[in-house]
């Protein structure tokens, strides 16, 4: 995938999103201040710090994630 799309999406919205690879695999990113795009290299920190380097020619999409529902106690707001 072209890293300018790829760019703009980062600085779109703070959404949670994933990038779908060539190869099947997902890598999740749980805010877009935890990529970084260089020309031939997607760098992505995940849980517990784990670092995933990604050749953008093997992103084939970027799919938005739904939103996080809230942990409710079950009490509702006054």
């Amino acid at each position: 995938m072209n890293t300018n799309l790829i760019r703009e999406r980062l600085h779109r919205d703070t959404k949670p999103f994933v990038f779908s690879l060539s190869d099947g695999s997902r890598v999740p990113v749980a805010h877009p201040d935890f990529a970084a795009v260089t020309p031939g290299l997607i760098v992505v920190v995940g849980k517990r710090y784990a670092v995933t380097n990604i050749d953008p020619l093997h992103v084939v999409a970027i799919e938005e994630l739904p939103p996080r529902k809230s942990k409710s106690n079950g009490k509702r707001a006054h």
